[in-house]
């Protein structure tokens, strides 16, 4: 080949040339410093069996991965359109950025987004607009068994662990919540001294690797979880069952976070792969879970206690559903996680082909408390790819109560997408354990920053209320959004999905939609 070929002339023909004519007039070993190291580069790739590429085009080859190495952000800064970036586009990153700094949040020149593609989704605004109350913004987290109910914030910090994010970015983050009034969900990882030391209100969450109330041999142990949950800041309690980047996989934290810190606050050995089990140890099946639901109510106190799941299996949802009514005991709240949420590292095909999509899982979880009767008795909080007013509109108009951000709340802190969060290496010092790139996030500047997004996207979120022409939240119904169809029509999510009436699934004569899945739900089994 033409590039073998170009080495071999240049290390066997033009070195040894250029040393000899060096003897005769000596500024012509200048060149060696470029012959030399060309001829023991190529050496060493010609030799290697490593990369095919190298061994074929020697030298040369290493310009392409290079080239690879920096072409995320070559795509980010130079290829990537407005609304083309993924996983959040350049249009939902710059309206974060701008609430987050206070600055102008208004868009010149129309709509930037083709808004006849199929997949685009609007509301419906009204021409008698409604002045929403502030007090909106607000909803009580806690169910008729919970004996401490909380006045939550419509919009939460989602569920993000120390060790998943730096400890900077964790204090920023829960001074934001302290400051705006919202709840800081702790992520699976534990109860960590950086998660209290800003004073915001925390949803501890418990995952099945126990981190904060483990015992020695990875199992509950109820003495810590009852120590830590009666703290004053610790609001309510999630049991983490699956998320929407990795169902049924369980955490992953990658062994270059695990350092000293890490390893003393989740009780693990440093510097090796955490990986959380995919199931829990404490309980097994429907009935199972809702005994541990009243178990970890009555060592904390009475506090709202509620679980995260990401749908799958239809079935399994109602088996929980047939449990509760088995048991008579409830959950406070159901957090429902879209398989579009992200994490911080999870394998590829879990993230891209397991779970079911918020809207979808929105709509069943709501059509499924609906049918057992129990719609009025817990609350839905969603996750996934909340980061706007209208994000909120839409998964409330679809069955949420609250709405939980993630990603959104990173870019707060200063996150710039650059998709470093399971290398230890992010750029913005936001998704690492390196104390010098982690020092980057000034904590108290940064806090303000989560502050303003979060008061910012909820005023929108109540203008876009009014705009509709509603006064409450519990006003908006699926036919407030429309989505464009494939037929080049559009269609409001009423007539897209069926929704069932309050008791339907109790009926000798179950919804045909739900008869199969209902059939084979026990609560006795998952």
């Amino acid at each position: 080949m033409i590039i073998r070929r170009l080495y071999y002339f240049l290390s066997y023909v033009c070195l040894p040339l250029v040393a000899i004519w060096g003897f005769y007039w000596p500024p012509a070993h200048w060149l060696l410093l470029f012959l030399v190291p060309y001829a023991v580069v190529g050496l060493y790739d010609m030799l290697t069996t490593k990369h095919n590429v190298l061994n074929n085009y020697p030298v040369l080859g290493h310009f392409r991965y290079m080239l690879e190495f920096v072409s995320p952000e070559i795509r980010q800064y130079f290829v990537e359109t407005n609304e083309s970036g993924r996983p959040y586009n350049r249009i939902i990153r710059g309206l974060v950025y701008s609430r987050a700094k206070g600055q102008v949040d208004t868009q010149a020149f129309g709509t930037q987004y083709d808004i006849m593609t199929v997949g685009y989704h609007r509301a419906s605004h009204s021409m008698a607009p409604k002045d929403v109350s502030k007090s909106e913004e607000r909803v009580t987290l806690g169910g008729p068994q919970c004996d401490k109910p909380y006045s939550a914030s419509r919009l939460n910090v989602s569920a993000m662990s120390f060790g998943a994010l730096s400890a900077n970015a964790i204090r920023a983050l829960n001074g934001g919540a302290k400051d705006g009034g919202f709840a800081h969900n702790t992520g699976e990882g534990g109860l960590s001294p950086h998660h209290l030391a800003e004073g915001g209100d925390i949803v501890w969450q418990i995952g099945t690797g126990y981190f904060g109330c483990r015992t020695s041999e990875g199992g509950f142990d109820k003495d810590a979880f009852a120590e830590k949950a009666k703290k004053d800041v610790v609001k309510a309690i999630e049991i983490k069952l699956s998320q929407g980047a990795k169902p049924s996989h369980g955490g992953v934290l990658p062994a270059a976070k695990v350092d000293k810190e890490i390893a003393e606050i989740r009780g693990v050995p440093e510097h090796q792969d955490v990986i959380s089990p995919p199931i829990h140890s404490a309980f097994d099946g429907p009935t199972g879970l809702m005994n541990f639901v009243q178990h970890l109510r009555e060592m904390s106190g009475g506090k709202p206690i509620g679980f995260k799941l990401c749908i799958g299996n239809r079935s399994e949802f109602l088996a929980i559903c047939k449990a509760m009514l088995e048991t008579g005991i409830l959950p406070d709240f159901i957090t429902v996680d879209g398989a579009e949420g992200g994490t911080g590292a999870a394998p590829v095909e879990f993230t891209n082909r397991l779970g079911m999509p918020l809207n979808e899982a929105l709509i069943f979880v709501n059509n499924s408390l609906r049918g057992v009767g129990l719609r009025d008795k817990i609350r839905i909080i969603c996750s996934g790819k909340v980061a706007t007013g209208y994000d909120m509109i839409e998964k409330c108009a679809l069955g949420a109560d609250m709405c939980n951000a993630a990603r959104a709340m990173m870019f707060a802190v200063g996150c710039i997408q650059a998709l470093h969060c399971n290398t230890n290496r992010c750029p913005s010092g936001v998704a690492t354990q390196d104390p010098i790139r982690g020092r980057a996030v000034n904590v108290p500047q940064k806090r303000q920053r989560v502050h303003r997004f979060h008061d910012a996207t909820l005023e929108s979120f109540r203008e876009l209320l009014g705009a509709m022409g509603k006064a409450k939240v519990s006003d908006l119904q699926p036919g407030d959004i429309r989505r464009r169809t494939a037929d080049e029509r559009e269609r409001s999510y009423a007539e897209l999905y069926s929704f069932i009436e309050d008791g339907a699934l109790l009926t000798d004569v179950v919804p045909e939609e739900f008869a199969a899945d209902w059939k084979r739900a026990s609560a006795e089994r998952f």
